[in-house]
């Protein structure tokens, strides 16, 4: 390992920059999923946006990230030597996204505004999300044994609790009287200039060789397969996600539980991905991640059995399957990372590719999920028929499933490096 690699600056053997990988994670998780939690609710239920008309356009921007990512990754490796003042920017964007998205009165047509926003937001989190686990790569590297699980555990403890609070503060500003979502887009424009900050010791040179572009990735079968895995297994956590308060909402009939609910699944994520890595360090990643596959199918299953006044029935399944997503945001990144380190140990392009593969998952959740929706009459926060209610649950339990299976299928026959 060069010097340069090993000096203060790079970080990559200063275990106490751990903390700081937590921090920064967890901003980008505030930005991520719960997008999909919040955003489309709130269109439809403030300016009367169609489901159908956001799936769609929902759809279109993920199409955009055919084209972006990529060339994000390209971005990434040109700054490479300027990463501090491109994360600034970036964070910067993202936080300007968010808060036009919700804390700014739409002045032209919402579905526009929608749009527009989410394009700043989600262009900023891609370019943020490649340096930063591509960074990560590196860091690991100085960790010693296991050091990408090490370092893992950190990072995706740090993204679930993020997503935790991200999921349940506008509800707890509500209750305390304030706006709620305007409140959580000034509180996220906070934390992350928060973040930058307990990451500015973080991004200096880190010794590894100029990037050979994305033939090294593509080239490796292993690395081709993980990425199949990660497209298979981010779809059902973006189905379930995406119909989420919808389905606490009218098929349960429990609005007001919606927040708590959430927090139940995310504090069951975070609390067990520590577990989750410490198993992958005594019997393999892999076998500790097919477990973990498994406990979500079963979980999800016994949500299509639920109707009205289920709370409780489902409060156990948000705990086994907010556990289960524990080990999916911390094993794979870290299996995937382990062999970039192998075949691209730059990793931008790399984990270019990784980006556009979970959120190709969340665009079939908006693009194919809310038209079907709608399709079967289903309105949100109206009285619905049986019918209508009756597709929601299969598509937010079913579904799900079914796309664990696939991803089970591909991960069950793909090679896995365990260090």
């Amino acid at each position: 390992m060069s010097a340069i690699a090993d000096s203060p600056r790079a970080g990559t053997g200063r275990v106490g920059g751990l903390p700081g990988y937590a921090v920064f994670a967890g901003v980008l998780s505030a930005a991520g999923l719960p997008i999909y939690i919040h955003a489309p609710k709130f269109y439809a239920d403030t300016y009367s946006v169609s489901l159908a008309a956001m799936g769609t356009l929902l759809a279109v921007l993920r199409l955009l990230d055919v084209v972006q990512d990529p060339l994000l990754g390209r971005l990434a490796e040109a700054l490479r030597h300027r990463r501090a003042a491109s994360v600034a920017v970036g964070g910067t964007v993202m936080a300007a996204g968010m808060v036009g998205l919700f804390a700014v009165t739409p002045p032209v047509a919402p579905i526009l505004w929608f749009g527009v926003t989410l394009t700043l937001v989600f262009s900023a989190f891609s370019f943020l999300t490649i340096t930063f686990y591509a960074r990560g790569v590196a860091k690991a590297r100085g960790l010693g044994t296991h050091g990408h699980l090490r370092l893992a555990r950190w990072r995706e403890t740090g993204a679930l609790l993020g997503v935790c609070i991200a999921a349940v503060l506008p509800n707890a500003l509500g209750a305390a009287g304030l706006p709620p979502f305007a409140g959580f887009a000034v509180a996220f424009a906070l934390a992350a200039a928060v973040a930058i900050w307990f990451m500015r010791g973080e991004w200096g040179a880190d010794g590894t060789p100029d990037s050979a572009g994305f033939g090294p990735v593509l080239r490796d079968p292993v690395a081709r397969r993980l990425l199949l895995v990660a497209l298979a297994n981010a779809a059902p956590v973006a189905v379930s996600s995406t119909l989420f308060l919808f389905f606490v909402e009218s098929v349960l009939q429990a609005a007001g539980w919606e927040g708590p609910l959430l927090l139940l699944f995310f504090l069951a994520a975070a609390a067990s991905a520590p577990a989750w890595g410490a198993i992958a360090e005594r019997t393999g990643a892999k076998r500790a991640l097919l477990a973990a596959m498994v406990l979500a199918i079963l979980s999800f299953g016994f949500a299509l059995t639920l109707g009205a006044g289920d709370i409780w029935a489902f409060a156990l399944i948000c705990v086994a399957s907010g556990a289960a997503v524990g080990a999916d945001l911390t094993l794979l990144p870290a299996m995937f990372a382990r062999r970039m380190a192998d075949v691209a140990p730059n990793a931008s392009e790399g984990f270019s590719l990784w980006s556009f593969a979970q959120k190709v998952s969340l665009a079939f959740a908006a693009a194919a999920l809310l038209p079907l929706l709608e399709a079967a009459g289903f309105s949100s926060g109206r009285d619905n028929s049986e019918g209508a209610l009756r597709v929601l649950s299969l598509l937010y339990a079913l579904v799900p499933c079914l796309l664990k299976l696939v991803a089970i299928a591909i991960l069950s026959t793909t090679p896995i490096k365990e260090s």
